[in-house]
């Protein structure tokens, strides 16, 4: 039985790079199995048999079948803690985890898929745009306090993993991020590893051609 773990994911989706990055950082192969969300097969019967919710990423590891993109991470940090994404330090700890809070229930998902697509599409752009730009200037003020070359020191953390991504969304939207130096100094370095650009969604399988020769 093949015991390769599986991960739902769509290029496009920075939830589902959170992860992506960190099983690259960890070394963990897996099988990817795109899931496209601008077409609607998240809402097939087919994946919503497996995952109730209807979102990504989603992921089989061990036998386990977990959803939300924290949890996998959570996850894969206690069962995989050889290339550790959680520092040492209790309140180094903290620090990391309200990171990724503050991207992962403040921004991400106010500005996701699914919350523009009830909005009228002449509008979907800007409350991204504005989103965007809000949440990373309060990100940007918790960096002054534990910034190093990363989020937190200079070690690669859960923070990094879910950061990355949600730069992403900010150059999709046009967000200006000069405003941001600690931000951009976190993204120039976390850019500079293997593990990130590998996960970055012009090199995923599932990204048409099209838009990877215009990514630049």
């Amino acid at each position: 039985m093949d015991s390769t773990p599986v991960l739902y994911t769509y290029f496009r989706s920075s939830s589902a790079a959170r992860v992506r990055i960190a099983l690259n950082l960890k070394h963990i192969a897996y099988e990817a199995r795109p899931i496209n969300l601008a077409a609607g097969e998240h809402l097939s019967e087919a994946y919503t048999s497996q995952n109730p919710e209807a979102l990504l990423p989603y992921m089989i590891i061990d036998g386990n079948a977990i959803s939300q993109s924290v949890a996998i991470l959570e996850y894969l940090e206690e069962t995989r803690p050889e290339v550790p994404l959680l520092p040492k330090d209790p309140a180094h700890r903290a620090q990391v985890r309200a990171i990724v809070g503050a991207i992962c229930c403040e921004i991400q998902p106010l500005q996701n898929l699914r919350v523009l697509k009830t909005l009228p599409k002449d509008q979907q752009a800007e409350h991204a745009h504005g989103v965007i730009a809000r949440g990373l200037g309060v990100v940007e003020k918790m960096l002054e306090k534990c910034a190093g070359k990363f989020c937190v020191g200079d070690q690669v953390t859960l923070a990094d993993c879910c950061l990355i991504p949600q730069l992403g969304n900010a150059h999709r939207f046009a967000v200006d991020l000069s405003p941001f130096p600690l931000i951009q100094a976190v993204e120039a370095n976390a850019n500079s590893l293997d593990a990130f650009r590998q996960a970055h969604w012009t090199q995923q399988p599932d990204c048409p051609p099209e838009l990877k020769n215009n990514s630049g």
